[in-house]
């Protein structure tokens, strides 16, 4: 009997779900002890590869906290998760409510309910941090997957989760360490930029940061995976390393004639 594994418990902006048997040859053949990934965002990776070890890092505190609950308060959740219901009014009344005067398992269920109600499954915050998502008007959406999320509770279980900026992940890197870097894409247009998972905004200079951390990681003797847009600036900031292409298909786009495949990204420091 196969293992039931985890899906993603929350839609995110270039979540990897649909990419994974593109990146299962891709993924390393040597055995590594511990896993890193600094954008954990929807964790489809993480919940594939189910390591033994893990560090997962992101800079969205919702999120951080989310999975804390997840792993640690997970009864208490899925019970406050109960509570909430399908309709704009109420909707609205819970997007309007100050995270930061909830206690985490409230924030955490508030997080949840507004990324399986909000439109598109979107999570997205304006210049001040507050989440500005229109009600998605879903007949039925899934707000209490009991199942599934107590799955991810026992992927969490063997993970530290960690609220931190990337380059955090230099302070875990190892020899045996396998780090995947999943960060908001380069623009491919101008108009083409997401970055609204934070207040934070991931520009041209973090992107070149990113690239510094990437080599340091290398340098330590970590294999590193990466993903991102393909355009001439990725291609030239990590020339020298392996760059193959995989084709995704973006599903968080307004206008559906424009979530269409396209190429993306993914450079290795391996073969």
């Amino acid at each position: 009997m196969l293992e039931l594994k985890p899906k993603p418990p929350v839609k995110w902006a270039g979540g990897k779900a649909r990419l994974i048997p593109q990146f299962e040859p891709l993924f390393p053949k040597k055995k590594y002890g511990l896993y890193i990934e600094p954008f954990v965002g929807g964790g489809a990776v993480f919940f594939h590869l189910l390591p033994p070890e893990a560090i997962l890092l992101d800079n969205n505190d919702e999120l951080i906290n989310f999975y804390l609950v997840v792993r640690d308060n997970l009864d208490e959740l899925l019970n406050d998760l109960k509570k909430h219901k399908n309709t704009p009014e109420y909707y609205y009344s819970v997007r309007a409510l100050d995270p930061e005067h909830l206690s985490p398992v409230e924030r955490a269920s508030r997080f949840l309910y507004l990324n399986k109600t909000g439109y598109n499954g979107l999570w997205r915050v304006n210049s001040r941090g507050k989440h500005n998502v229109p009600f998605g008007r879903y007949k039925n959406p899934k707000i209490v997957d009991e199942t599934n999320l107590r799955l991810v509770r026992g992927a969490l279980s063997h993970a530290r989760v960690i609220g931190a900026d990337f380059s955090r992940a230099l302070d875990f890197a190892r020899g045996d360490a396998f780090v995947y870097l999943d960060p908001p894409y380069y623009p491919v247009s101008d108009t083409a930029n997401f970055t609204g998972y934070t207040s934070d905004a991931f520009g041209i200079d973090d992107q070149k940061h990113l690239a510094e951390v990437f080599r340091e990681l290398d340098k330590r003797g970590c294999l590193v995976m990466l993903s991102n847009s393909d355009t001439p600036f990725i291609r030239e900031l990590y020339s020298g390393y392996d760059i193959q292409v995989v084709y995704a298909r973006r599903a968080i786009n307004c206008r559906p004639e424009r979530r269409g495949p396209i190429t993306e990204l993914v450079i290795r420091n391996y073969r």
